[in-house]
């Protein structure tokens, strides 16, 4: 399980090796991503808290990165944190995501990225539920929920 210190050695001291890399130019990310998946995703935008399709969305499932469709986040880790955006306490595996340190509009935060693709995801908090901590907030535009059929 991952906790604040490893997040913190990630963004200090560098990622896990994704297990695949997707690589793409501007022109093909826009070709398949929508104008506002795209501000998102590629140039670290951000969407107004309480807007996102997947906020309220507790359905059985993987979100994976709408970019690459790189499993993210499972549904078992889900949970309704009141901030506006879907929140997690743990990526699907280790090295599913990747953190960078973010010193944007006069914070200092974890930026959180899909480890294939370079996607931004959102951030990541030490703010959330035991036994982590952790509280992953995430953009509903850059992630797609794929259900579990099987449920």
């Amino acid at each position: 399980m991952l906790t604040w210190k490893h997040i913190i050695d990630f963004a200090v001291n560098g990622n896990p090796e994704p297990d695949i890399r997707v690589e793409k130019t501007n022109a093909e990310w826009r070709d398949v991503l929508t104008p506002e998946q795209y501000r998102i995703t590629r140039q670290k935008g951000t969407e107004a808290p309480h807007s996102g399709a997947l906020c309220s969305a507790f359905d059985a499932g993987k979100y994976n990165c709408v970019c690459c469709n790189n499993p993210l986040f499972d549904s078992s880790i889900k949970f309704n944190s009141s901030s506006g955006w879907p929140s997690f306490t743990q990526p699907i595996k280790e090295n599913a995501v990747k953190y960078e340190k973010d010193s944007s509009y006069g914070m200092i935060r974890v930026e959180i990225m899909c480890n294939t693709c370079d996607a931004h995801l959102g951030h990541v908090f030490p703010d959330g539920p035991e036994p982590s901590g952790l509280r992953y907030c995430v953009n509903s535009e850059s992630i797609i929920l794929e259900e579990d059929t099987n449920e």
